[in-house]
């Protein structure tokens, strides 16, 4: 059988938080549209994200890639 490479899902974001060791927060912004009034609203979702190094700062623009579960949280890393 030949093993195919799948293509990991990445986010782009800004850290929020570096206070847990390996560990930060990142908030990714994404646009929808509200299904009555069809206005175009942003909304933020937080990812745990696994940073071996611990370089991220708070404020820093970062991109994350999808990984094998690390935690009961975290499946993403820088």
């Amino acid at each position: 059988m030949k093993k195919t490479n799948k293509v990991k899902k990445s986010r782009n974001g800004w850290v929020v938080s570096d206070k847990m060791q390996k560990t930060i927060v990142v908030k990714v912004m994404r646009l929808s549209k509200h299904p009555a009034y069809k206005k175009i609203i942003k909304k933020y979702t937080k990812f745990k994200v696994h940073d071996e190094s611990n370089k991220a700062k708070i404020g820093n623009f970062v991109r994350i890639e999808e990984t094998r579960p690390l935690s009961k949280h975290k499946r993403w890393r820088l």
